[in-house]
């Protein structure tokens, strides 16, 4: 028993420490015990524990491993800041940004608490493979950490594998990963996927114009394990892993079809009909024993699934329930305490039962703020970024009750991180680390 308790105790707190890929421990948004502030100034400095200048273009989340923080950057050869266009409006459009120049892709190691710059790494330089979206970025990708290994999928560039000194273990190509507009090839928009790191397996999902696929890469030397072929469109969701009694699913989000597959092997379990969608980029989400997978465009025609896991073939009479007209273009959701907390790209937040899909409340946050980053929770507070640069703190609960609104002062596109009670919060220039004084 002494034993028993002791384990928990310090599995608690490795998860508290560590914030190894996007959106944290098995991707599920959650921190508890992190005593994160309600409010704070960055202008006044208040609750600011450092702010770091971030030079180039990137969404890719920080990724936070013992006392270091580590994040991907992009940057392009050009005089002044590169473009990037917020919102889904006719200002942004569809087009890809004029920023087809030399770039370098790196690596950076940071102190936790100081903010001080450790190593970085160029992993790549070269003109870009393929276009990005003018609200995208050419790393857009969240690296992922075991400890042991930092891999980081530098979009078409490949899939990177660095020691945690930052030394180049191996490098592979994954092909392209041409994302964009179904059925228009030239309207490049830039992945976003990020790397899975399941057991001794790297696991990439590659939805795209022709010939998708999911594949796994042997940690150790980047070797193709297995690959499994996808009859979809372009899309930009990461895998989520499902860890049952004696089960293990990856779970993946598809224009076409949500999917089950078995990590190890690459077979399919299960699969369930998405509609006839497009631009499909939040995550599933893994809450229990519920698969909660949402997204996609036309907006108004997306349906957000709870799925009960363990299907095989048709996971129809798997579907606990269904909310129409609910689901996020961008942001993927997060559950806390039996609810499900969705925000959509308009700012509106909706929560609903976990168990049965009935709707507590929806409202809308702020008039003309949008969202692409997703949601994390901490000890009973859900803290949304906005891409105009504000941090939302709302109180967790059946009865909405928004708590503060927090300024950064530039755009945020990337999802937060939590270590050790200090929110990392990445912004279009700077990465900021937020901790109550």
């Amino acid at each position: 028993m002494i034993r028993a308790a002791l384990f928990l105790v310090l599995a608690s707190e490795l998860e508290a420490q560590n914030w190894p890929q996007f959106r944290g421990p098995d991707g599920s948004g959650i921190a508890n015990r992190q005593n994160l502030p309600l409010e704070w100034s960055v202008a006044e400095g208040r609750n600011l524990l450092w702010r770091v200048p971030m030079e180039g273009l990137a969404h890719s989340s920080p990724i936070v491993w013992g006392d270091r923080v580590y994040l991907t950057t992009a940057v392009a050869d050009i005089t002044g800041e590169p473009t990037l266009v917020l919102g889904d409006s006719d200002v942004a459009g569809i087009d890809p940004a004029p920023d087809m120049v030399a770039h370098r892709w790196e690596l950076l190691a940071l102190d936790k608490r100081t903010g001080a710059v450790l190593w970085h790494k160029t992993a790549h330089r070269g003109i870009p493979r393929l276009k990005r979206h003018v609200k995208g970025s050419h790393a857009s990708a969240t690296p992922a950490t075991d400890g042991r290994n930092l891999v980081a999928l530098l979009g078409t560039e490949g899939l990177f594998c660095f020691d945690m000194k930052g030394e180049l273990r191996w490098r592979t190509d994954v092909g392209l990963l041409d994302v964009g507009y179904w059925g228009e090839p030239e309207y490049q928009w830039g992945a976003a996927t990020s790397p899975l790191i399941f057991e001794n397996l790297v696991i990439v999902q590659n939805d795209r114009q022709k010939d998708s696929f999911i594949a796994a890469y042997d940690l150790e030397n980047g070797k193709e394990v297995w690959r499994a072929a996808r009859d979809e469109k372009p899309a930009w969701s990461t895998p989520a892993v499902y860890r049952g009694e004696g089960a293990v699913e990856l779970v993946t989000n598809g224009a076409n079809w949500i999917r089950s597959n078995d990590p190890r092997t690459g077979e399919e379990l299960w699969r369930l009909s998405h509609g006839d969608l497009q631009v499909i980029t939040p995550t599933p989400l893994v809450a229990g024993d519920r698969i909660v997978v949402t997204g996609g465009n036309p907006t108004g025609a997306q349906t957000t699934f709870a799925i009960r896991p363990g299907a095989r073939g048709d996971a129809q009479n798997h579907v606990l329930w269904t909310a129409e007209r609910s689901s996020p273009y961008t942001p993927t959701p997060v559950a806390y305490d039996g609810i499900l907390y969705v925000i959509v790209d308009n700012g509106i937040l909706s929560a609903y039962d976990l168990a049965t899909g009935e709707r507590f409340y929806r409202t809308r946050l702020e008039v003309g703020a949008g969202f692409s980053a997703s949601p994390i929770v901490s000890d009973g507070r859900i803290y949304l970024v906005s891409e105009d640069g504000a941090v939302f703190v709302v109180r967790a609960g059946r009865e909405f009750q928004s708590l503060a609104r927090n300024d950064m002062g530039e755009p945020l596109m990337a999802s937060p991180a939590v270590s050790e009670g200090t929110l990392f919060v990445r912004g279009a220039r700077h990465l900021f680390a937020i901790r109550a004084r």
